[in-house]
């Protein structure tokens, strides 16, 4: 099962209002585990950054501007996507924002399932807080690096988050993979494991003895 962790960082909180993408990243699962793959790129808005904007990201004017525009990372975007399902917490704003990306482009709005993380949070945990940063300290991961908000580091916590709460860490037990590895190794390729042999004691023999003393016509003396 494929699946696509996806998060973003804006110049503001409404693409109605005009604000856009700065960064986006996208990350490749497989049956819930990252294979590697990860799409990552800044984005220069072509508009002014916000300071509230700045303050959470860190991502100013003059460093996005060296960047391309999202029209020029579009395809590419859309391509590592394909048909896979898309995982983000609170889904509805980092999809808000792709889409209106897109629409400016004259192209179809994203059609994949969605996962959104924050849903499933507070239906495991009414009630209790359900921020990325609130999901990480329940499941120990470690926020040591967020000390700004990233769109790539978001995304490689949020699919330890998504981990835990589609099943826990036994999820990571992929006992195929591991069966298929031991299968194409040549078995000279195995440790050899010396034969283990155990001698009856006094004791048992002479039990033994005793119960086979009881039996009636035993088929072996037949």
């Amino acid at each position: 099962m494929r699946e696509i962790v996806l998060d973003t960082e804006t110049t503001g909180l409404d693409p109605a209002d005009g604000d856009r993408i700065v960064e986006i990243a996208c990350i490749e699962l497989h049956n819930h585990l990252p294979t590697g793959k990860v799409f990552h790129r800044y984005v220069n808005p072509e508009r002014e950054m916000s300071a509230a904007a700045e303050a959470v990201h860190g991502l100013g004017d003059d460093f996005l501007k060296r960047h391309a525009p999202f029209a020029a990372i579009a395809t590419e975007f859309l391509d590592f996507v394909a048909e896979a399902a898309v995982v983000a917490h609170n889904a509805s704003f980092d999809l808000g924002f792709v889409n209106a990306e897109l629409k400016r482009l004259g192209l179809a709005p994203l059609a994949v399932a969605v996962v959104d993380t924050l849903e499933i949070a507070r239906k495991r945990f009414p009630g209790a807080p359900a921020s990325l940063d609130a999901l990480c300290r329940r499941f120990a991961i470690d926020l040591s690096a967020r000390d700004k908000h990233s769109a790539k580091l978001d995304c490689e916590l949020l699919a330890q988050v998504y981990l835990e709460l589609v099943g826990g860490r036994q999820s990571a037990l992929d006992l195929g993979t591991l069966a298929a590895n031991a299968a194409g190794r040549a078995a000279a390729d195995r440790p050899a494991r010396p034969p283990r042999l155990f001698e009856p004691s006094a004791d048992e023999l002479a039990s033994h003895a005793a119960l086979v003393a009881k039996l009636k016509a035993p088929i072996w003396q037949a």
